[in-house]
């Protein structure tokens, strides 16, 4: 009995540490404060943990969608001065990554985010939202109606955007080939001779 125990023993320690881990959360810093992320999120994208700041993101997004509306008029709690970093997509990305831990490069991912905001997925609380505990005003409802405005096609641009930065070497940034549609042909009489080459 004593062997089988010594057996199971190493098992059952490193078992324990794997589900350690995947409770415990990794501190990361960034510019709104200290931020928890789920280890298992970064265990499933080690790579884009590395070559993608999610601080810097918002930035990429407005360059590529220059008519998305920012929503940086709210005042700092530390300054009282306008926030101007801190932005709609900013607020998003931050929602989407830190606070539901959700995957940053899936589209779908990113539509269950919009359809928060549009009050048909999951409930948003206002003391949890980004820019709660840093603005003067909780940005939360500017927010949902800003998202609201948009257009299907906008919000859809805005998915496919994010999902593109947050997967660098996606094929949705490679060239599409041509397709090319077959000339008809007509049909060619049969050769004579097909069986004797059969033999």
């Amino acid at each position: 009995m004593s062997k089988k125990l010594s057996f199971i023993q190493p098992l059952l320690k490193s078992w324990q540490t794997l589900t350690a881990c995947m409770v415990v959360g990794v501190v990361v810093l960034s510019s709104g404060g200290d931020k928890l992320i789920p280890t298992n999120l970064l265990s499933i994208h080690p790579a884009f943990a590395q070559r993608i700041s999610p601080g810097d993101v918002w930035q990429q997004v407005y360059q590529q969608l220059p008519n998305l509306p920012k929503e940086n008029q709210y005042n700092s709690k530390n300054t009282g001065e306008i926030a101007e970093d801190n932005t709609l997509v900013s607020r998003l990305i931050t929602y989407h990554i830190y606070r539901k831990g959700r995957a940053p490069n899936y589209r779908l991912d990113w539509k269950l985010t919009l359809a928060d905001y549009l009050d048909a997925n999951e409930i948003m609380y206002d003391h949890s939202y980004p820019g709660n505990d840093t603005l003067q005003q909780n940005p939360l409802e500017g927010d949902r109606a800003a998202i609201a405005n948009l257009t299907r096609q906008q919000r859809n641009a805005l998915v496919q955007v994010l999902a593109d930065i947050f997967t660098p070497n996606s094929q949705n940034t490679q060239t599409p080939r041509r397709e090319t549609t077959p000339t008809p042909s007509t049909p060619q009489p049969p050769q004579r001779g097909g069986a004797e080459l059969l033999k």
